[in-house]
């Protein structure tokens, strides 16, 4: 059924208009997003494929599902270009969202302490690294207040395989006027228990920093849906 088959309250802008985007499932409210439908498939069934369905990814074959919005969202631009019915502009859409959602959230880290809103913090490392399917690692720089001055990827590779300089991370630091950081990286294989890889680069960090007057807050480990704070397992 196509949207324009549904009644006029139960067609997505007219509900969203009418209720809030609250009322809006999922499927409902990318619908919006996409506008627009294939040969034979409506807007609100492309939609809900898109969400729900773990298909493969081939561009003649059914459409991939990336397993909800979170999945989505994570999605490449070369896995977005696979899938048949999304052209360059509702790519470039959902791009779009993504990145919108990773400047609000940083934002908000910007203008909060990353203490008091440690949720944010997982957040917006999430945003950042549970898509990726190589292992990068990021710092986050913070000012006195513990306020996001800065994030940036420092490391890309397998940690165990590429080396994580720590002479590279103080420089960072005192270039940013930073007085704490927060370090985080991704684990592609999704589970987010650290390794004895994991503790030791932290302990290494902790001391390398701690030399020119910089704390180490938190090293949090992203995967796929969730995220571990070492602070708050007491790793630290």
């Amino acid at each position: 059924m196509s949207v324009k088959d549904l009644p006029v309250q139960a067609r997505p802008r007219e509900k969203l208009l009418a209720r809030g985007p609250s009322a809006l499932s999922d499927a409902e409210l990318l619908a919006l997003l996409l506008r627009t439908g294939i040969a034979g498939k409506g807007v609100l069934q492309m939609a809900d494929e898109l969400l729900q369905i773990k298909g493969n990814r081939l561009v003649d074959g059914p459409t991939p599902g990336f397993g909800g919005i979170a999945g989505l969202l994570s999605a490449t631009p070369d896995d977005l270009k696979k899938v048949k019915g999304l052209g360059p502009a509702k790519r470039a859409e959902i791009l779009a969202v993504l990145e919108l959602a990773r400047r609000a959230v940083a934002q908000r880290l910007q203008e909060r302490t990353v203490l008091s809103d440690p949720a944010a913090v997982k957040q917006f490392l999430q945003l950042h690294l549970m898509h990726l399917r190589h292992e990068v690692f990021m710092v986050c720089f913070l000012d006195a207040q513990n306020k996001l001055l800065q994030a940036e990827e420092m490391f890309r590779g397998t940690l165990s395989q590429t080396s994580v300089y720590p002479r590279e991370v103080v420089l960072k630091a005192l270039h940013h006027h930073a007085a704490a950081v927060v370090l985080a990286h991704n684990h592609p294989s999704g589970s987010v228990q650290p390794s004895a890889a994991d503790l030791t680069l932290t302990q290494t960090l902790r001391a390398a920093l701690a030399l020119v007057d910089v704390r180490v807050l938190d090293h949090i480990i992203v995967g796929q849906g969730q995220a571990l704070s070492m602070a708050e397992q007491g790793l630290l």
